[in-house]
């Protein structure tokens, strides 16, 4: 189902595998390459690199196109692999205090004192391996082994901010409050992730880490207070009079800081975005609201031009008492409807409802101009998974307009694409990474069966239920990069289909990748509706052309 490269050189990348389409995986034969491979790649980029996610044993190397993706594949397995140079600059020391609830079954795992423990953890310089779990969030390596420990066999549901933690031969500082399975040995008051600094994270992969025994946290201080703003008067927008089920504001999301943790975020359905900016002249990258399952209602402050695309609804708007136009056009406390994929006004004090849709499950509300809220990262979208960028919209926010246009006139009405509905919706998907954990059988049991949504999926990913699929490799992976549109396999057999919002690395295997082109229709799914998946091996634009590298 898929096509692995091989090489006898020791300093090579062992093999490459395809994820999906735009994105390739090079195994490696330990961590010393892994670190080896993302330095080069950081330092010299290839040709239509666009991010590259190191994790345990493999990095993953995503392309801006099919076609680049291919030759990054082929030219992975032609790079001699070099050590990066060690430097004694950019060494970052982070001050801890060692009282963790873990400390104790720690030195019982390596057989070392209290002292020994602190001693080992503070007298060696750790390296920055690669990111992942959540932004800020490092995987540091030691000189040694000695405090290489088992994760514990029950998570904490909350692991406070700022803790320091041993997991396998990793340390971590765990940058927010979050679940987590670590050992606990300390505390630090430093800031690993600050949206406010130039570099946000503290620690990037490649930083070298000394941690220092303190008797107390010093929190860092917050940035300099600045003279306070003046008072926003919002004289442009859309007031929030009713967020639906979950409105937020989407762009076509941050790209290139996977490293960091982040992922890409933006809009679900691209092409819809791209579809509401053009009608209403906009840039295809301006910021639109993107609402999920009918059920948001805004009111114009100030006269706007709008558009809505995606999921096919009715569009209300009721004009109040006072509004009317001089050519009787509109009449004071009317009700009309407005189509589709099509520029409409919107005046001062109008109010415009998404009714419930009759096929798809997301709307974008595109305003000319867009929608003008602080880039983070280089996006307005809102990553609901790291909780990067603006919040959900609520009640009463107003939603400012921005002036991100393209074109002085607004575009023609355009057709819309059929969307799914309740019935079946058949997505392509190219063999994963890790197919090869996978019988025929379970191959095909994922593409013969219907997959129903399930009501705890959400923009992170599409949780599905129907007959699992068994694997035949017991145990689970070193974490590794990922990407949308991975199906990733957990232990119950239940397919999880990631989206925009997804972590960038896991631990599950990848059964398959649902092709790019199909994520939009993807994001068009409603809950209770059901997939189909439909593998092509042979698709034109699969990454599984490479070839066997001849033995040397």
């Amino acid at each position: 189902m898929e096509t692995v490269m091989h090489t006898a050189t020791a300093k090579r990348v062992r093999s490459v595998r395809p994820v999906g389409t735009r994105a390739v995986l090079a195994e490696l034969d330990g961590l010393q390459d892994v670190l080896a491979l993302q330095d080069m790649l950081n330092k010299s980029p290839l040709p239509g690199q666009v991010d590259v996610l190191a994790a345990a044993e493999t990095v993953m190397v995503v392309g801006e196109s099919a076609a680049a993706t291919r030759a990054i594949g082929a030219r992975l397995m032609e790079l001699e692999l070099f050590a990066p140079e060690v430097t004694d600059s950019g060494l970052v020391v982070i001050d801890t205090v060692y009282d963790g609830d873990d400390l104790a079954d720690v030195a019982e795992l390596t057989g070392l004192s209290l002292e020994g423990v602190v001693a080992a953890h503070t007298g060696q310089v750790w390296t920055v391996a690669f990111a992942g779990f959540a932004p800020g969030f490092g995987y540091m390596v030691g000189e040694n082994e000695a405090l290489t420990v088992p994760r514990r066999s029950s998570p904490r549901t909350a692991v406070p901010a700022g803790s320091v933690a041993l997991g396998g031969q990793y340390s971590a500082v765990y940058p927010r409050r979050s679940p987590g399975g670590w050992q606990l040995i300390g505390r630090t008051g430093a800031r690993m992730w600050d949206l406010d600094r130039a570099q946000p994270a503290l620690v990037r992969p490649g930083d070298r880490v000394q941690y220092r025994a303190v008797r107390e946290v010093v929190t860092a201080s917050d940035s300099p207070v600045g003279e306070p703003d003046k008072e926003h008067h919002t004289e442009s927008g859309l007031r929030i009079l009713n967020p639906g089920a979950q409105s937020l504001i989407q762009d076509l999301g941050r790209r290139g800081f996977g490293p960091l943790g982040v992922s890409a975020a933006g809009a679900l359905d691209r092409a819809s975005l791209r579809r509401s900016n053009r009608l209403v002249g906009n840039a295809a990258s301006a910021a639109a609201i993107e609402s999920v399952n009918g059920g948001l209602t805004v009111e114009a402050v100030g006269d706007q031009v709008v558009a809505v695309t995606g999921a096919l609804t009715t569009l209300t708007i009721e004009s109040p008492s006072w509004v009317g136009s001089d050519d009787g056009d509109v009449q004071p406390g009317a009700t009309r409807t407005v189509p589709m994929a099509a520029p409409f006004a919107l005046l001062d004090g109008e109010v415009l409802t998404l009714g419930a849709p009759e096929s798809g499950f997301r709307n974008y509300v595109a305003i000319r101009g867009g929608v003008d809220v602080p880039e983070v990262l280089g996006s307005r979208s809102a990553d609901t998974m790291s909780g990067i960028g603006p919040a959900p919209l609520v009640i009463r926010q107003v939603v400012p307009v921005g002036e991100n246009t393209a074109s002085t006139a607004v575009g023609a009405p355009e057709l819309q694409p059929d969307f799914p509905g309740t019935g079946v919706t058949v997505l392509e998907v190219v063999p994963g990474p890790r197919a090869d954990w996978f019988d025929q059988e379970a191959l095909d049991s994922l593409c013969s069966q219907e997959w129903l949504v399930t009501p705890q999926s959400n923009r992170v990913g599409m949780r599905l239920d129907g007959t699992p699929l068994k694997r035949t490799r017991e145990g689970e992976l070193p974490s590794e990069g990922t990407m949308a549109g991975a199906l990733q396999i957990p232990p119950a057999g239940l397919p999880v289909l990631f989206l925009a919002d997804h972590p960038i690395t896991g631990g599950y295997p990848v059964i398959g990748v649902v092709r790019d082109e199909h994520l939009d229709l993807a994001a068009q799914v409603p809950i209770g509706g059901k997939i189909r998946f439909r593998f092509v091996p042979d698709s034109p634009d699969a990454s599984t052309t490479f070839t066997k590298t001849p033995e040397k």
